[in-house]
């Protein structure tokens, strides 16, 4: 068994193109295993390599993105493909993919993956026709979920759009048959009861180590339904803020739940680790 599972990371990203294996070795000989959440078909494909490469610890979600189902401009932590650099923008240009069914009930039926997303809604700074198109490829990615019966992992942002958390808990509630996570959950408690409701977990990322603002969801929400993730590259924990993110900081992640919760560390490592297992069916 392992001492803590990050349940939302990115090792499939270009930001560890130069010490990948390194990475991945230093969690898993510390017992932190891994869930590398794919964004598109890309990603969703390497994060199955890479979880065949070794024997335990290693697993694969695999999805589009809801920024993905539109093109814009993206980090290029995520593929590292230049775009544009005349004009100072790196990154890339989003394909703007379209759900291939058929792709993803095949990646889907993989043994190594766990998982269905991640999906769902982010309204940053978008149009109606975009939070349209999201919508429908969120209801196709549970569809195909209910089809496996393998969990949802969520991507939700509220912004200009409106709330996404709402619209979410709407669509869920009409369509879904089976559970989730919540990944980087960014709501209030009310919100976060209401995915409890519905049999879905929330997970916290390293923000909640330097944000204040998450600590009364984090202090009430029940132990069973939490889980600990690093959204890796992204939102480094304390003390390694500044550097690039890795799942052995997922630690640091645990650490502090168990701090706003006052438990002994023990005891939240241990219902985490249990959290993950049954949601995602792991074997240990």
């Amino acid at each position: 068994m392992p001492d803590y599972i990050d349940i939302h990371a990115h090792m499939n990203f270009a930001a560890y193109d130069a010490d990948r294996p390194e990475v991945i070795r230093r969690s898993l000989d510390s017992k932190v295993w891994i869930i590398n959440v794919g964004t598109q078909i890309d990603t969703s494909k390497y994060a199955i390599e890479l979880a065949h490469e070794y024997d335990q610890g290693v697993y694969a979600v695999v999805g589009v993105h809801p920024v993905h189902t539109s093109k814009s401009f993206h980090d290029g932590k995520e593929l590292g493909q230049p775009f544009d650099v005349a004009q100072g923008k790196e990154g890339f240009m989003s394909r703007g993919e379209a759900f291939d069914r058929s792709i993803y009930r095949t990646m889907a039926g993989d043994p190594k993956v766990v998982g269905i997303g991640e999906c769902g809604l982010d309204y940053y700074r978008l149009d109606e026709e975009s939070i349209k198109k999201q919508k429908e490829v969120f209801i196709q990615h549970i569809e195909l979920a209910n089809q496996v019966s393998k969990p949802l992992m969520l991507h939700i942002r509220n912004g200009e759009g409106g709330n996404a958390y709402k619209d979410a808990l709407e669509i869920l509630k009409t369509h879904a048959k089976g559970r989730g996570d919540v990944h980087f959950f960014a709501g209030d408690y009310e919100t976060a009861k209401q995915f409890f409701d519905l049999g879905f977990m929330i997970s916290f990322t390293g923000v909640i180590t330097f944000a204040k603002e998450y600590a009364e969801v984090v202090k009430n929400a029940p132990l069973d339904m939490i889980m600990s993730e690093t959204d890796c590259p992204y939102v480094t924990p304390v003390p390694y803020r500044g550097k690039r993110n890795e799942p052995l900081h997922v630690r640091e992640v645990v650490a502090k739940i168990a701090s706003i919760k006052n438990l002994p560390l023990e005891t939240v490592k241990t219902h985490l680790v249990q959290n993950a297992f049954s949601l995602f069916n792991l074997q240990s």
